[in-house]
């Protein structure tokens, strides 16, 4: 049977008390120290939710009863926040701010813009090139993600209909947690969507391609993401009716090193 270490008091011994050879510190709270210091550095900004137990189970290579203990020190402290949603980052500092770079879909006009936009989800097949360049079974039902908007005059429709991968389902818990709630019909906003990915610990790699359509004045962009190890994540194919609206593809490449 396993045994579980008590966990000491929460006001007493500090995570930055020194320990010596003779006072070996628990397991649990060396995963606290280490938590801490990704919570101090900026990793998980304040208010955002922490991955799940799973995930930091293996990130720390322990166990998730020793995450568990570890959360509960955090808690104890005022460093963690717990609600029906998971666990927060409690520290103080500024939130973290979505980069117009990583919006989610391609092509979506800013929240602050006035004129009429939509987004819902549904669970059902994918249209067969998604489920060609995602892998999966032909009539296969994954998360399908449809956005509409119109600016306040009417003009420049922009739809965008995206198709996610199992693998984007069964690791970003965020995103497959709308599964349940998949009618077709409910506002689904995932705009966040990039940054829970890249909180999942995937790499994400962009490739879009943008041509004129054939039969008038739009523009289609077809954005494909994979992670570090070539595994799709979602398609998006995006009609954009431009007139005179100029369409503007924006990028942001990382520092070296």
């Amino acid at each position: 049977m396993s045994r579980t270490t008590p966990l000491d008091h929460p006001h007493t011994t500090p995570l930055d008390h020194p320990h010596t050879a003779d006072c070996e510190e628990p397991l649990y709270r060396r995963v606290a120290r280490r938590l801490l210091a990704e919570l101090t550095d900026g990793s998980v900004p304040p208010g955002e939710r922490l991955p799940s137990e799973r995930h930091l189970a293996a990130h720390y290579g322990v166990s998730r009863e020793t995450v568990r203990q570890a959360l509960e020190v955090l808690r104890h402290r005022g460093l963690v926040a717990t609600d029906r949603r998971g666990s927060h980052a409690a520290l103080p500092g500024p939130a973290l701010q979505a980069s117009g770079s990583l919006t989610f879909p391609v092509g979506a006009r800013g929240a602050d813009r006035d004129g009429l936009h939509r987004a819902t989800v549904a669970w059902q097949p994918p249209p067969p090139q998604h489920a060609e360049a995602l892998g999966l079974a032909p009539n296969r039902p994954t998360l399908v993600h449809r956005y509409d908007s119109t600016a306040a005059d009417g003009r420049g429709r922009r739809t965008a209909v995206t198709s996610f991968s199992a693998v984007a389902l069964g690791e970003v818990e965020e995103l497959a947690r709308y599964r349940d709630r998949a009618d077709g019909t409910a506002s689904a906003q995932l705009r966040r969507v990039y940054d829970w990915m890249r909180r999942a610990g995937l790499t994400l790699h962009h490739r879009d391609v943008i041509v004129r359509a054939d039969d008038g004045p739009t523009m289609r962009v077809t954005r494909y993401v994979q992670d570090q190890y070539a595994r799709p994540l979602e398609i998006t194919d995006l009609v954009v009716d431009t007139g005179q609206e100029a369409l503007v593809y924006e990028f942001t490449l990382p520092a070296a090193g």
